[in-house]
């Protein structure tokens, strides 16, 4: 595959992200995440590390932000290729009155382009408070 492939097959599955967190859709967002995959919140006092079991379960439970018409305020900063099957993802994203920076790192199988960590933290949306 081409870079600029990889780039547009990334950018697809990091707007499928955001459509799943948006809409809390556990079943949309294990279509872009490897099964073996690890969720970790590095906030002081709220350190998490979850694999996608726990973390589809956390998000079950959610009420998605688009039931209420939540505003979507998301941006890919950064994609670097390393290589053909490892790609990493940096992102912001404004969700549940929170700036949120993202740290996602990618792979390449058989099913594609899919998200095999998602490190993250974040601050108090300051234009919310």
């Amino acid at each position: 595959m081409s870079a600029q492939k990889d780039i547009a097959s990334i950018v697809y599955v990091i707007d499928a992200y955001f459509l799943g967190l948006y809409h809390a859709d556990s079943k949309k967002l294990a279509d872009v995440f490897h099964p073996d995959a690890r969720y970790v919140n590095m906030v002081d006092d709220d350190y998490m590390n979850y694999s996608m079991q726990e973390y589809f379960a956390k998000i079950d439970l959610r009420t998605p932000p688009a039931s209420s018409g939540a505003p979507r305020a998301e941006n890919i900063m950064s994609i670097e290729l390393g290589g053909e099957r490892m790609a990493f993802v940096k992102l912001k994203m404004t969700m549940f009155g929170r700036e949120y920076l993202d740290f996602l790192t990618l792979t390449h199988d058989r099913l594609g382009w899919r998200i095999m960590s998602k490190v993250f933290t974040y601050i108090p949306n300051s234009k919310e408070n």
